[in-house]
């Protein structure tokens, strides 16, 4: 371990689960890096990740953001491109932006595509597929709702969903932020995805939940806590 992270990882007790409230001032602690470390939150589900009707995916709102201004480009025809540029898009465009990505452009963050074009941006798949950039109705970046969608995403909403071994990586914000709006955006999206939950799921829904900065050592929660 690097000096820095032997250091902070003293202040945390390894055999303690903590409450939520102690866990975000914690990580706040642990933040010592020389940029505004990203807090994320880890959390175990008793899933089977190899069913599809055990899967955890969606969308939640943070209420305080993410603490990132992130570039959203769009994929419409006619009126919708307006709506998207009134709305605050990044970038915008039809077949002229799917022919821009093929040939290697990925200057955005989220890709927000209306259903109608979907046919042709399909073909963009095998690029923004593995880099989990592909617009898809479950993640709400297909839709005809565009106005409400870009300032949703500029606002601060993020896509969960777990990984092949049943755990959520979800960001919550910046080690800057208060300890308050950290400890809020954190609840919310513990709320969402406790309301995910599958109902053929069995057993204890959340088995461990842990928070860490971008270069901190994790902080283990008491996954039986009222949240």
């Amino acid at each position: 371990m690097s000096k820095r992270l032997t250091e902070t990882s003293k202040l945390v007790d390894k055999t303690k689960l903590y409450e939520l409230g102690e866990a975000v001032s914690l990580v706040k602690q642990t933040a010592k890096a020389k940029f505004d470390e990203t807090i994320e939150i880890h959390i175990r589900l008793s899933i089977d990740p190899k069913k599809s009707d055990q899967n955890v995916r969606g969308t939640v709102t943070l209420p305080n953001g993410i603490g990132k201004s992130r570039k959203v480009a769009v994929i419409a025809k006619g009126e919708k491109q307006k709506e998207a540029e009134n709305a605050g898009a990044d970038i915008i465009g039809a077949e002229d932006l799917i022919e821009k990505i093929q040939k290697g452009f990925m200057d955005f963050d989220i890709l927000v595509c209306t259903p109608d074009v979907m046919k042709d941006a399909s073909k963009l798949g095998k690029i923004l597929g593995p880099k989990g950039m592909m617009p898809n109705p479950k993640s709400g970046t297909v839709t005809f709702d565009i106005e409400r969608t870009i300032k949703e995403l500029k606002l601060g909403r993020v896509e969960y969903k777990n990984d092949s071994y049943g755990i959520i990586h979800c960001p919550v914000g910046k080690a800057s932020f208060e300890a308050g709006k950290l400890l809020e955006n954190t609840k919310t999206l513990l709320d969402a995805v406790i309301r995910s939950k599958p109902s053929s799921s069995k057993g204890h829904y959340l088995r461990s939940i842990s928070v860490s900065s971008t270069m901190g050592p994790g902080i283990k929660l008491d996954p039986n806590q009222k949240f």
